[in-house]
């Protein structure tokens, strides 16, 4: 099975290590056997004005997913909203309504559905494909969010050289490397079976370090400066 999928991730934090606003969404194709990414794409945001409700990153994360998905033709498209796997083409709003989710997810899917339900329903008519709304437990979705970690850490890399420091909080359970021009993200939990990604990126001069967020436990900090 080849699987689409996307997620946002990775953060500008504040001085007291408080997120201020989301940076990367990327969207990856993942095939057997299930541990990274075959190809990846990105789309960056501006984290210092940044709609954090979740509306944004749900939104961007299925279009880019479907931009993706029409270049590589997957099986499937996973998504990052823990919906039991429903087909989002079937997300109308008395479906909705009787969803086991908060009122605030419901509240934001039925702003959502408007625009991406029939997306979701063109596009199944016209490849066949589903796009679930599956959450955390799709691996791809996984490896999705390990992508925008380490596509946050390339964003920071090059904030930083332009503005001198900056500090990113990198998603749940993940560690990233910088071996000469590559940036290497690894998941940190031990029962996902050494899920990683991996990016180019281009010789700079700068110091960086990662190390346990001091007020999220399971979450690490990436730091660089000039």
């Amino acid at each position: 099975m080849r699987i689409v999928s996307a997620d946002t991730g990775g953060a500008v934090l504040d001085e007291n290590y408080n997120p201020i606003g989301l940076i990367a969404t990327a969207a990856v194709l993942v095939e057997k056997p299930y541990r990274t990414a075959t190809l990846s794409i990105v789309k960056y945001s501006n984290p210092f004005d940044y709609d954090l409700s979740g509306r944004k990153a749900l939104r961007d994360e299925a279009f880019l997913a479907l931009k993706l998905a029409r270049k590589v033709k997957p099986d499937v498209i996973h998504l990052d909203s823990s919906l039991g796997g429903i087909e989002v083409r079937k997300l109308d709003d008395p479906t909705i309504d009787a969803l086991r989710i908060s009122d605030r997810g419901k509240a934001i899917w039925h702003e959502l559905s408007k625009d991406l339900q029939p997306l979701a329903k063109r596009f199944w008519e016209e490849t066949g494909v589903e796009i679930l709304a599956i959450g955390k437990e799709s691996v791809a979705v996984r490896i999705a969010e390990l992508y925008a970690g380490i596509y946050s850490v390339k964003w920071g890399i090059e904030y930083a050289m332009r503005e001198g420091f900056v500090r990113i909080g990198l998603p749940r359970y993940m560690s990233v490397e910088i071996n000469g021009t590559r940036i290497l993200g690894k998941s940190l939990d031990p029962r996902e079976g050494g899920l990683y990604g991996e990016i180019p990126i281009e010789n700079g001069d700068f110091e960086w370090q990662v190390y346990p967020n001091p007020i999220a436990r399971t979450f690490m900090v990436f730091e660089v400066k000039i």
